[in-house]
């Protein structure tokens, strides 16, 4: 069974981090098995338009600036008639939304049920229940989720966290891990200097990474071991925070900030290091532990969300999200990398790229599209009826919204944009069977005297 997959997020290439990734690689292997894939995103800067990325990937940038964390303003109905245009175009199957952070996921996926397509979201994130922000952003993907066909976790603890926040069946949930390109993620023991420890972190530096919690952690570990120094790549709001505490500390020399890293150069840096350092607040699966296995460092990381799902017990060392308890875990993996108590990096890759292949991710992610193509769509009361139970009073909000988008459709069908008027696009296939020729002295000849 083939398909025609729409990946949209408001997180795509430029920006980096573990949604980017994670959606540029499943859509390469999903194409490598055959099916049609676009990814929809918004501009970011003066990338807008279509852009064409590696084996042919067509990624629309669409003209909407983003509002608040990269994030588009949620208004719902406006981005109805320029979706609707792409999935018609290019006669799209399934809809497949990444991050509950994402207006644009929700948005497209809503539009996408009210044209009686296919939908598939990915949460790549665990969230709480008490704070007002994710009291919200859980309202948000209950109405979300209400009708979409089939849920994807990136571990067994986000399974759990998803289905408790959007209040939907464990049934209609599968687990499909990130995983880690174990061509590009190659240890290399020459980048380590012989005479000093380096210290690795490539993470945004915002507050649920837990910046605050290394900014603490690293002054007492510089006056523990004064040959142990810190790489820290990325950018974020936090940085001041550790801008701040190397001035205070005058540690200049031994803790160096790399600023925002390109994902082709995020190898280049974690193979400098001796261990990696996590201090998450809350992670799904957190892809940056696996990265650095992979190349062969030791992981110490707190202990949160699906992070104990991820890795062998002797490639990670745990820790409590507590400054007293990572300075504790983090001089016992140094001391354990001087006695040369670690896994040897090219023994550690072999595992890890066996473990966690993108390839395997595409398959099992095929297995769900296929399940929800042998799915009927559900009419326009059973749609009405899963957002009205949503809530007592944003049931009815949610009724309201979904049966304006459907005038909305009618609209556009009708006098707007008629799908007769869309033209649908020809997908680019590479040339097979071509050889080049090297024309004949008589053609090369008869050539020359034509243009002369």
């Amino acid at each position: 069974m083939k398909h025609s997959i729409c990946m949209v997020s408001d997180f795509f290439y430029p920006n980096m981090g573990g949604v980017e990734s994670h959606i540029y690689q499943l859509s390469q292997c999903v194409l490598e098995r055959g099916h049609k894939v676009v990814v929809v995103t918004h501009a970011y800067g003066e990338k807008r338009g279509v852009r064409y990325l590696s084996n042919g990937l067509k990624a629309y940038y669409l003209p909407f600036t983003p509002f608040y964390n990269q994030c588009i303003l949620p208004t719902i109905f406006t981005t109805f008639p320029l979706l609707r245009n792409i999935f018609i175009r290019e006669q799209i199957t399934i809809v497949h939304g990444h991050s509950a952070f994402s207006t644009l996921a929700h948005e497209a996926m809503f539009h996408a049920s009210t044209m009686g397509l296919r939908t598939v979201f990915t949460d790549h994130s665990l969230f709480g229940f008490a704070d007002a922000s994710s009291i919200l952003t859980n309202k948000v993907l209950q109405f979300s989720l209400s009708e979409t066909n089939h849920v994807i976790c990136v571990s067994h603890t986000s399974k759990e966290n998803t289905v408790l926040r959007a209040s939907i069946r464990p049934q209609v949930v599968s687990v499909i891990p990130n995983a880690v390109d174990g061509t590009m993620f190659t240890p290399d023991p020459t980048q380590r200097p012989k005479d000093k420890m380096n210290i690795v972190m490539v993470s945004r530096l915002v507050y649920r990474k837990g910046m605050d919690l290394l900014a603490a952690v690293i002054p007492q570990i510089c006056s523990m071991h004064p040959d142990v120094q810190f790489i820290i790549g990325g950018e974020g709001p936090k940085r001041i925070v550790l801008e701040e505490m190397r001035e205070s500390n005058d540690l200049h020399d031994r803790v160096h900030l790399l600023g925002a890293i390109n994902h082709k150069d995020v190898r280049n840096v974690l193979v400098q290091g001796d261990i990696l350092i996590n201090t998450s607040l809350t992670e799904a699966f957190c892809i940056a532990i696996v990265e650095a296995a992979c190349c062969g460092l030791s992981v110490v990381s707190t202990r949160v969300g699906g992070t104990p799902e991820v890795l062998p017990p002797d490639l990670v060392y745990f820790s409590e999200p507590s400054v007293k308890d990572l300075v504790h875990t983090l001089n016992r993996a140094i001391e354990d990398r001087k006695r040369g108590k670690f896994v040897p990096p090219f023994e550690a890759h072999e595992r890890i790229k066996k473990i966690y292949t993108w390839r395997d991710v595409a398959k099992r992610t095929e297995i769900v599209y296929n399940s929800v193509m042998n799915k009927v769509p559900n009419d326009s009361g059973e749609r009405l009826a899963s957002f009205y139970k949503c809530g007592p009073l944003s049931g009815k909000l949610f009724v309201i919204a979904a049966v304006l988008n459907m005038f909305l459709l009618w609209v556009l069908e009708t006098f707007w944009q008629p799908r007769e008027d869309i033209e649908n696009t020809t997908d680019l296939k590479p040339l097979q069977n071509f050889r080049f020729r090297r024309p004949s002295k008589e053609e090369r000849t008869t050539n020359d005297s034509h243009m002369t």
